[in-house]
């Protein structure tokens, strides 16, 4: 069977995620393709052999452009912050390489709107992280849309919202750097997006609202030293999508408690359904007509009935986690490469929810609807 050369650039939590998945993949799924570790690249030449060592690379650098011109690299994998990405996936691009990054793909619509241009130019097949799509259960909740089982749609509600910075003690991270884009509206907010554009379709109009609750942290673990913080922790949107439904879209990294709550409802004339990831092998569904005094929600657990569960268990209710999602991801992204169906979101998809991003930010700032269309 022929080989898959991944070069996989950056380690962190992302990096792991990802090498994770592609050692699982071949033994989950029959594939055309068998992925090869072959390079790991990261900050220095230290980190990149020690990661590489733990993650089964063949060879690791300390120069991530090495990696991008090495021969048996097939496929460029960028797991880096958001800053990177552009240059890292231009240079695979112009290399002729398929690049498979993850999310946000840059700090803001512009720049991601070249990346997917340069792209489509170089005829490069392209691949975004944004794995929660690939969850048996939000598939199951785009199919029961798609096929009017709860009618026509009337609105969305979609939130992701987790606490890892309500700390306000907590040193400045990369993260709330504004030279990377937007804060948890990118980092959070652009998957809740990405649900509802997959879900319900494209978002016409919004108004935004962003907020800094904490206002200045530590510039590093210890010191006494503090700096501003210019990037959001909070952020909202009334949306309108172009099929005529309305909602609202939440992020949040300062809500106290919540781990995962990657949760949507979508409301139709004839029904709900509703996913939420931090029970996500589960599915709610309320459809109207039930019996008076039987009304009520039904639950599906995620089982082999929907698509990808039955490879890793054939058993119904024995969960799925987010390593297996992130697994099916990979199954994916390998057979777009092998010549099957267009992966997505590709590059050109993940700048259109950087658009809504953008967006959102913009009306905040001139506290004012608009139109998707003019970021």
């Amino acid at each position: 069977m022929k080989k898959l050369g991944i070069g996989l650039v950056g380690s962190g939590f992302m990096g792991r995620s990802h090498s994770h998945a592609f050692h699982a993949a071949p033994g989950i799924f029959d594939l055309p393709l068998t992925p090869s570790m072959e390079m790991l690249a990261d900050v220095s030449e230290e980190v990149a052999a020690k990661a590489a060592r733990a993650l089964g690379f063949a060879r690791s650098t300390g120069d991530w452009r090495k990696l991008v011109a090495d021969p048996a690299v097939d496929l460029v994998d960028i797991t880096t912050p958001n800053t990177l990405h552009k240059e890292i996936a231009l240079a695979a691009i112009e290399a002729g390489k398929p690049v498979y990054c993850e999310k946000p793909l840059a700090p803001n619509a512009a720049e991601a709107r070249q990346m997917a241009d340069a792209a489509e130019r170089a005829g490069v097949k392209t691949a975004v992280g944004f794995n929660y799509l690939k969850n048996p259960m939000v598939a199951l909740a785009r199919e029961i849309v798609a096929n009017g089982e709860i009618g026509e749609v009337v609105s969305f509600r979609g939130i992701h919202a987790e606490d890892y910075m309500t700390d306000a003690s907590a040193p400045f991270t990369w993260r709330l750097d504004e030279k990377g884009g937007h804060g948890v509206v990118a980092d959070l907010g652009s998957h809740i997006i990405s649900i509802a554009r997959f879900v319900v379709g494209p978002i016409a109009s919004l108004v935004g609202q962003i907020e800094t609750v904490v206002k200045e942290r530590p510039v590093g673990p210890g010191e006494s030293r503090r700096r501003k913080v210019l990037v959001d922790d909070e952020a909202r949107a009334l949306v309108k999508f172009e099929n005529g439904a309305t909602g609202s879209i939440e992020a949040s990294w300062v809500a106290a408690g919540r781990k995962m709550q990657l949760a949507f409802e979508v409301t139709g004339s004839k029904g709900t359904v509703v996913v939420d990831h931090e029970r996500m092998n589960e599915l709610d569904l309320y459809v109207t007509g039930q019996p008076a005094g039987r009304e009520g929600f039904k639950k599906i657990l995620a089982g082999p009935a929907q698509a990808h569960f039955r490879e890793f268990v054939p058993a119904p209710g024995h969960q799925l986690g987010f390593n297996d999602i992130k697994t099916i991801e990979v199954r994916a992204l390998i057979m777009a490469l092998a010549g099957g169906a267009p992966f997505q979101p590709d590059f050109r998809e993940a700048y259109e929810i950087q658009r809504v991003v953008d967006a959102i930010v913009l009306s905040a700032h001139e506290k004012r609807w608009l139109d998707v269309s003019e970021v």
